[in-house]
């Protein structure tokens, strides 16, 4: 600790002061299309374990709950750097891909395994589910 992160430029930034509450891959089709990959890698954080710093821009869309979902990236160099509203969601999602130093991602979990396409492969022994789980 802390972990740290940052957008393609390094202008869009991260801290966060304590462990992901979870950590896996999402291979649902707005995550997919988002990462222009089988799936995100993901960790998410309490709210207050997070500092953002620089300026995001939002893309929101239905969530599969039937909320919204929040992806916030750069503005100036368009890279996904974390999920939900700062100061109003209570946590928030950091794609792991953006951390300083990857080796901190430790995934435990693959969501949304139903839309995963078959060429992507998953390591064992991970806890699979087929939607959000509950």
């Amino acid at each position: 600790m802390p972990l740290t992160g940052a957008c393609l430029c390094g202008a869009l930034r991260y801290t966060a002061t304590a462990a992901p509450t979870l950590a896996g891959y999402c291979c649902c089709g707005d995550c997919r299309r988002g990462s222009g990959s089988g799936f995100i890698p993901f960790m998410g954080f309490a709210a207050p374990a997070l500092t953002i710093t620089g300026e995001a821009r939002q893309f929101v869309s239905p969530s599969a709950r039937g909320s919204e979902a929040v992806r916030n990236f750069c503005p100036a160099c368009g890279a996904l750097v974390f999920g939900g509203r700062v100061g109003i969601d209570t946590s928030h999602t950091v794609y792991a891909g953006t951390l300083d130093d990857v080796s901190a991602f430790v995934p435990t979990v693959a969501i949304f395994t139903r839309d995963k396409p078959d060429w992507v492969v998953l390591p064992p022994g991970l806890t699979l589910f087929a939607a959000m789980p509950g």
